[in-house]
């Protein structure tokens, strides 16, 4: 058919193709950075519920939280009619219950400015690193321009070099006035103070807790970089017909029951673990309770928005770009709400630290484009 016969030309179609094709690449970036922004703030906001709230050692928030997590997921699962259920995506969920022991403690240590953004930092660079270059069985991802992926994830990496110089200003605990019906482990011997109630940041000195902090900080963040590697490994095999993940989805919503589970199971474990070596004789902070759940109702809607926008974007773009992302939100948080950073040394280099991420995680998004 020709243009004489008043039918459409080969040229004319090819060119009305690519126009189609651009109009929904367009439209999956932009509903892929709606769903990094969303992950972005929930993800950097969900320790603000509790960050005025003692928590102890944090072993009965962290069960409360990953609590919240696991139902608010059962009702993301019933919502999408109950997808299969694979066992190996609990794994994930382990690994990452295994970090968030330590969130507490390294909040307290070094302030959540500090803390989230250095978390961020090393779970960028191991998720982002499984995912462009397929360790772990899983395949690695293209883009179609690798020079700005790299220079964004190097510049995401850069910024929780940068903010690692930033002293922050934390207090170990809060002031009693806040919450009168919690012990005071700071009064002295003559009242009521019972030695299970020592935490084990109160007998080390400020230097050597920031130290351990930091250092908690980077090794928390490479395990949360790891625990989305199960679901990208099914992933990967789903079209390998001598594989047993042969036909799995590809839609990543559909695992995040499967590895809440996990999160759950792995926390209570841990929790009774901890009941057992206190003698059954937990520290239980019941004025915590309404903000865990509040913080794993936001953790999990952030983990909803971040697979939706996996489906999207690939994994690839939306690592660098969450992970840097929450750490900035989180850390402007700890600025400018709490007052962690203060002084102009402190508060230009948390500036220089927000430029720079800022960049990173633009120049990650275009990469795809």
């Amino acid at each position: 058919m020709n243009a004489n016969d008043g039918g459409i030309t080969t040229e004319s179609y090819s060119v009305e193709t690519l126009h189609f094709y651009n109009s929904s690449n367009m439209s999956h970036f932009a509903y892929g950075l709606t769903a990094n922004i969303a992950a972005v703030v929930l993800y950097g906001s969900n320790f603000v519920p509790v960050k005025k709230m003692e928590t102890g050692d944090g072993m009965f928030y962290q069960w409360v939280t990953c609590t919240s997590i696991w139902v608010v997921s059962l009702v993301g699962n019933l919502l999408l009619q109950c997808p299969k259920f694979y066992p190996l995506a609990m794994v994930g969920g382990v690994i990452w219950a295994t970090g968030n022991i330590a969130v507490v403690p390294i909040v307290k240590a070094i302030g959540l400015s500090l803390g989230i953004l250095l978390w961020g930092s090393s779970s960028m660079l191991m998720g982002w690193a499984s995912s462009r270059f397929g360790w772990f069985g899983v395949d690695a991802q293209e883009v179609s321009r690798p020079l700005l992926n790299y220079c964004g994830a190097g510049l995401c990496l850069l910024s929780g070099l940068v903010i690692f110089f930033v002293k922050p200003d934390v207090e170990l605990h809060l002031e009693l006035e806040s919450i009168p019906l919690l012990i005071d482990r700071r009064t002295n011997s003559g009242s009521y103070a019972p030695h299970s109630s020592v935490f084990w940041l109160d007998v080390i000195g400020p230097k050597n807790r920031q130290f351990i902090g930091c250092l908690l900080a980077v090794a928390v963040g490479v395990l949360y970089g790891l625990c989305f590697v199960p679901v990208l490994y099914i992933k990967s095999h789903s079209s390998c017909h001598d594989s047993v993940y042969y036909g799995a989805s590809l839609y990543d919503l559909d695992y995040v029951f499967a590895q809440s589970s996990g999160i759950f199971a792995a926390s209570t474990v841990y929790f009774a673990v901890y009941c057992a070596a206190m003698n059954n004789k937990p520290r239980v902070y019941s004025r915590a309770i309404l903000p865990g759940f509040l913080s794993g109702l936001m953790w999990t809607l952030g983990t909803y928005c971040w697979f939706l926008a996996c489906n999207y974007l690939s994994s690839v773009i939306t690592y660098p770009i969450v992970t840097a992302g929450y750490g900035l939100v989180g850390a402007l948080w700890g600025s400018l709400v709490f007052k962690e950073i203060k002084g102009l040394k402190n508060c230009s280099i948390f500036c220089l630290a927000s430029c720079v991420v800022l960049i990173g995680s633009l120049l990650t998004a275009f990469s795809k484009l």
